[in-house]
């Protein structure tokens, strides 16, 4: 199936069912709207899965690792030899998403889609490298339009693998590559049309002069490469990275098999942008897990016009907030599928 096949693929989601939903949630043993956005969380995944009885057993956290060429610019207070280090702990089960994934009965799938590194063979590693990480984004383009491409596919590829076998109910996105941040945040400026200056954080944890130097670097690739808003594939083609193309794949093919998806922090949501300017369907299928400290995302968020689940002053990413918030979907799904009308439990209304 082609991208273009795929995107017209992605369906409304169920009006039927959401109405279904709505009504067995006011008929629920507690005064209406009492649970909140739980509720209104329950109404748009029963959209997704077409049915009231909404899935959730089988949660997978898809990690896409790439290396960044731009991480020459000093942006980042980390060396790029940790981005195959990190993928590494990630198969031995030793990262923070590895143990947060474990808390909610996720698996996690790591991909080497751009590593500047050879990685070690593993049953959990999808071998789907397309370069030894992207070019210098603040000297020219970070990859052709045939690689930007071939990152979406590749994400969707992975995704529809996974959901034949074992499958997949729920997906949470998550990332690793050193100085990530600087694309994510380039790719959220060019498509929103906000100043660099309020999109872009502090990343790993830079001062106030590396970060004045990051925004200099990132405006610097603006001006040089020029992205068209208007044309997702250019926007990451030309400041992105493997690993956020895979992550818009993911997103685009989970919502055309109507699984819901947890997007993470910056730049699984800058992922995600890209998706939903690709395919505006599918943001309907997108949660966002959480409130990043990186600001870069709020505009983003905006313009998908999703409202974060949790707010916890994370910076991580990994996928760590989609975990977390998989705790509140599942809940929001076992109150529709689990939770007795008043009728069911012989209480009275009045």
């Amino acid at each position: 199936m082609t991208l273009e096949d795929l995107i017209t693929s992605i369906l409304p989601l169920n009006a039927e069912a959401m109405r279904a939903a709505t009504q067995r949630q006011d008929m629920l043993t507690k005064p209406q709207g009492s649970l909140g956005r739980l509720e209104d969380f329950s109404v748009r995944l029963a959209g997704i899965a077409g049915k009231l009885d909404i899935p959730m057993k089988r949660k997978r956290v898809i990690v896409i690792a790439g290396d960044h060429g731009v991480a020459a610019e000093g942006v980042s207070a980390f060396p790029q030899e940790v981005t195959p280090q990190m993928v590494v702990n990630f198969l031995h089960g030793g990262a923070a998403i590895n143990v947060l994934a474990r808390h909610v009965g996720a698996e996690v799938s790591v991909v080497d889609m751009g590593v500047a590194a050879d990685l070690p063979d593993h049953p959990k590693l999808f071998k789907r490298k397309i370069a030894y990480g992207t070019a210098n984004i603040a000297r020219g383009a970070a990859m052709s339009r045939e690689q930007a491409r071939l990152s979406v596919e590749t994400g969707i590829e992975i995704f529809e693998r996974l959901f034949e076998s074992p499958g997949i109910d729920l997906v949470m996105t998550g990332d690793m590559g050193i100085a990530n941040t600087t694309p994510s945040s380039a790719i959220i400026a060019a498509v929103t049309g906000k100043p660099v200056e309020k999109v872009t954080g502090r990343g790993t944890g830079i001062g106030d002069e590396a970060l004045a130097h990051k925004i200099e670097v990132i405006k610097q690739a603006l001006a040089i490469n020029k992205p068209d808003p208007s044309d997702p594939l250019d926007v990451l083609a030309k400041v992105g990275g493997f690993e956020i193309g895979g992550i818009a794949g993911v997103a685009l093919a989970a919502a055309a098999h109507r699984v819901p998806i947890l997007v993470d922090g910056l730049i699984s949501t800058a992922g995600a942008l890209l998706a939903a300017e690709l395919a505006p369907r599918s943001r309907e299928y997108m949660f966002s897990a959480h409130a990043s400290v990186e600001r870069g995302q709020q505009a983003a968020l905006q313009r998908l016009t999703l409202e974060p689940i949790l707010d916890l002053n994370m910076r991580l990413g990994e996928g760590t907030g989609g975990a977390l918030a998989a705790f509140v979907l599942e809940a929001a799904a076992r109150i529709l599928n689990e939770m007795a009308t008043f009728t069911e439990a012989g209480v009275s209304e009045e």
